[in-house]
């Protein structure tokens, strides 16, 4: 049985209304699972140190399903299960040497992203296309803020070339996946209601 919808309804709140702490600790594992998985999905670009992955989808989707602060738990436990040498980042990486690597102003982009996207969702924004759309360009956007200055420090490179590099060969990708997520959100609502 769902509970009504309200602005403040998260999807996992509105198919799980009495999901208790493991239901929860199930969901954040799952959702682990499902960012670990979507980053193993990657192509390398020649153009660029970062590949393409299905990663950021991932981590934008949970943060709408599970909310701001399940979502940002869950994307924090990838990175600590990551950072402990769980290869679970693209690729298989993992270990504190991403620390170091290009991809890892984005990871943390990520973690701010997924909670960005938790909250707009817990505000509504994922039940119609126009808002859901504008939530996941601004995860996005999120995701390129820390990405960039971190691609710079890695690489020693300047604003304009981290652009190049960083941010350019993967605006049609995002693209698409707002295209899925605008999609696919909405109507999930619609099913539910």
């Amino acid at each position: 049985m769902a509970v009504a919808a309200t602005s403040s309804t998260t999807l996992r709140r509105a198919v799980l209304p009495r999901a208790g702490w493991l239901t929860d600790a199930a969901l954040v594992v799952a959702g682990v699972a499902l960012i670990a998985l979507s980053a193993q999905v990657a192509i390398p670009l020649p153009v660029s140190p970062v590949p393409v992955t299905g990663q950021t989808f991932a981590v934008l989707l949970v943060g709408t399903a599970y909310g701001l602060a399940r979502g940002a738990l869950t994307m924090a436990l990838y990175l600590a299960a990551g950072f402990a040498g769980a290869p679970v980042f693209a690729q298989q990486h993992g270990g504190l040497d991403v620390l170091g690597s290009p991809t890892a102003g984005y990871l943390f982009g990520m973690l701010v992203a997924t909670g960005l996207a938790g909250a707009l969702a817990e505000r509504g924004w994922d039940r119609r296309v126009p808002t859901t759309v504008a939530s996941m360009a601004l995860g996005n956007l999120v995701i390129y803020a820390f990405g960039v200055p971190g691609l710079m420090l890695a690489l020693g490179v300047d604003f304009g070339r981290a652009l190049a590099l960083g941010v350019i060969p993967f605006l049609a990708g995002d693209a698409l996946k707002i295209a899925l997520a605008a999609g696919l959100l909405p109507a999930t609502w619609r099913l539910l209601r």
